[in-house]
């Protein structure tokens, strides 16, 4: 057996073996039962079922944002999967998986006009476009777009339709049209016709978007040129008209401040009339008001008048009653003072007649007195008594001789000690 084996490793013409061919080559060849090799193919089915589903596994995982279709390869039948796992059975299930985000071919071969794929005018002219197309699949046409259109659908089935198109379109406007005036024209023609073709297959048209524009370099000398002269004959358009609007426009305010200047006018005449009417109402609440005013200081003065009269002659009245109780109270003052001063002339007269008939008894109560009101002043008289029994103080007062009244008549009187002491006092 080993013999075998290294001649048939040792041709030329050998072929790799799989692990289950070198096991079954390394099996003794003798003559087995019919009952074990059919374990043997079980062993080898299973260990070659592993190995496929190994290979090719049965689960796929479709991601957020896109969606797969499972075709049968017998029947033909498609099936929609969303996102998540699905299975799929090798070699009799097929899975493609498309993307639902929005899409975007932009062809830069024709960005440029020197580029490989140019865009052509209707004069002949090359020119490089900037154009975008966004796009996105129909969720609900999934199925069909995995049935009759190719696996990439972008580069197979989008970009020729929109090249065509576009291609198609730019052929109908010239250069400068392309360039200046009738760009958002021309993408709204691309949209429109590109738009239904491109849903017949299953695919939304978002927009189309036109971006820069190249020219051809003479081409565009000349175009900066003409634009230039057009833009400045447009300038001075725009500045002649600019310039006519500001005389209207000077013409429409004075006449609007003249027509402002009469409603002010009108305004200040009809304020005038109306104050002049508020005025006149008024002097006619005025007047009476006035006419009452002067009626009540006249009716105020009368009383004034009235009251300063009553006034006076109550004051004149008063003077008299006070008068007449001065005149009265003096006369009862005189009266009162005549009979005092009669009173009082009794009185001394009495008392100087009991004061001398005093003296005449008691001489000594003379100098008694005089020596009592001396004696704050004087500590000690010493004086000599007159030798004609006079009084002891006429020699001090310089010997002058006292006259001696005459009593003509010396009433005893029983106080006479009282007399004279209020006497000496």
């Amino acid at each position: 057996m080993n013999d075998d084996t290294t001649a048939t490793d040792a041709t030329p013409d050998h072929v790799p073996l799989t692990p289950l061919e070198r096991l079954i080559e390394r099996l003794p060849r003798v003559q087995l039962p019919r009952i074990r090799v059919l374990p043997l193919a079980v062993g080898a089915a299973v260990v070659a079922a592993a190995w496929g589903l190994w290979t090719h596994a049965p689960l796929r995982n479709v991601p957020n944002g896109e969606i797969g279709v499972r075709m049968n390869r017998l029947t033909g039948d498609a099936s929609v999967v969303r996102a998540g796992t699905a299975f799929v059975l090798p070699g009799l299930q097929d899975l493609r998986v498309y993307d639902l985000h929005e899409q975007v071919y932009h062809p830069t071969e024709s960005a440029s006009a020197q580029g490989s794929a140019p865009f052509q005018s209707v004069e002949g002219l090359s020119i490089g476009v900037d154009v975008t197309a966004h796009y996105a699949l129909d969720p609900s046409r999934i199925a069909t777009i995995a049935r009759d259109l190719p696996a990439n659908v972008g580069a197979e089935v989008v970009a020729p339709a929109v090249r065509g198109v576009i291609y198609r379109v730019f052929t109908r406007y010239t250069v400068r049209e392309i360039f200046s005036s009738k760009r958002a024209e021309i993408q709204q023609v691309i949209e429109g016709e590109l738009r239904p073709k491109l849903a017949a297959n299953g695919i939304v048209l978002r927009e189309v978007q036109i971006g820069q524009i190249d020219l051809p370099p003479d081409y565009k000398h000349g175009m900066e040129a003409l634009l230039a002269e057009e833009l400045e004959s447009e300038k001075m358009r725009f500045t002649l008209e600019l310039k006519d609007k500001q005389v209207k426009e000077a013409g429409l305010e004075a006449e609007a401040d003249k027509v402002k200047r009469e409603k002010a006018a009108e305004a200040a005449g009809l304020e005038q009339v109306i104050a002049a009417k508020a005025q006149e109402e008024a002097m006619a609440h005025v007047l009476p008001f006035k006419q009452k005013q002067i009626q009540q200081r006249q009716l105020e003065a009368e009383a004034d008048k009235v009251s300063r009269i009553k006034t006076a002659e109550g004051a004149a009245e008063a003077r008299r009653i006070e008068a007449s109780g001065e005149a009265d109270s003096r006369n009862k003052l005189a009266d009162a003072e005549v009979y005092r001063m009669d009173k009082v002339g009794k009185s001394t007269s009495e008392q100087m007649a009991r004061e001398g008939a005093l003296i005449t008894r008691n001489p000594l109560l003379i100098q008694k007195t005089m020596a009592d009101k001396l004696s704050d002043k004087i500590q000690v008289i010493i004086a000599p008594p007159p030798a004609n029994g006079g009084f002891i103080g006429s020699a001090l007062l310089g010997n002058r001789a006292a006259p001696v009244a005459a009593v003509d008549k010396v009433v005893p009187d029983k106080d006479g000690d009282n007399a004279a002491q209020e006497a000496s006092q």
